[in-house]
């Protein structure tokens, strides 16, 4: 199928299922309901992103406001990685990922990526129709699996977990939608430690994400993220491993938290 009559075979099928949503939305959806006192509209964290010694760039990761898709009301969440100007020149990045994840069930409705990284670039947009499992996207038409994640709504959602019971090693697992593809993700609780970043100290628990392939969250444990020990269970500090080394957000500003910050240590 060439590229145009791919594309109005997309737009046509999109047509079809926002009628079809229309009708559905006069029968009360049946979706899950998962409290949330860990994350609000307004909520924005700004982490520096380090190599080694270097600041390289910052991240902003916000919930910029609540929206409706599909006859549901949504957090839009923007996720941005931006190098600085004096790392422009070794490696340029303008990233910015958008998801709108459901408010009552927090699972994704639509989701976007915008990736500039040196020479490359990449643009890819999914509307996740979660009443008939299918991912209409700018690449294709998906089978997925209740309740699928992208990469961003998955830590939010994780955000909203009680860990207080696991044992060291103990999983909770997610499903992860990424390039066509729905792969099992894996939350793997490793415990408790003291975090020492630019916002404070906190008391943290330690999450190693594991997936199968693709995403934000690779697989062999390339992935460590420290959320605030409370109830907010604020990405702390995430670790992605390299080749050489490894790349640090840790987490250097805060506004708008749904509750007291009470994993932070007082000086």
């Amino acid at each position: 199928m060439n590229y145009k009559l791919k594309t109005t075979y997309l737009f046509f099928c999109l047509a079809l299922l926002l009628v079809r949503n229309n009708f559905a939305q006069t029968i009360p959806d049946s979706f899950r309901v998962i409290e949330n006192n860990s994350f609000k509209v307004g909520e924005k964290l700004t982490f520096k992103i380090k190599y080694g010694f270097v600041t390289a760039g910052i991240s902003i990761m916000q919930i910029k406001d609540e929206r409706v898709i599909s006859g549901r009301k949504v957090h839009h969440v923007i996720f941005e990685v931006n190098s600085v100007p004096s790392f422009d020149w070794i490696y340029k990045v303008r990233d910015r990922y958008e998801t709108f994840i459901d408010k009552e069930g927090l699972f994704p409705w639509r989701f976007e990526q915008h990736i500039r990284e040196g020479g490359y670039k990449r643009d890819y947009s999914a509307y996740f129709d979660q009443r008939n499992n299918k991912a209409f996207t700018s690449e294709g038409i998906f089978d997925i699996p209740e309740y699928v994640n992208d990469i961003i709504s998955a830590l939010y959602l994780a955000r909203t977990f009680d860990y207080s019971n696991l044992k060291v090693n103990d999983a909770i697992h997610l499903k992860n939608f990424h390039k066509g593809k729905s792969y099992n993700l894996d939350l793997i609780y490793k415990g408790k430690e003291e975090i020492d970043v630019p916002a404070g100290k906190f008391n943290c628990i330690l999450i190693e994400p594991l997936v199968k392939a693709g995403g934000l969250f690779k697989s062999k444990g390339s992935i460590y993220i420290w959320f605030s020990d409370d109830e907010l269970k604020v990405p702390i500090k995430i670790k992605s491993k390299i080749v050489v080394g490894s790349i640090d957000a840790v987490l250097s500003d805060y506004t708008g938290l749904a509750g007291e910050f009470k994993a932070k240590i007082p000086d």
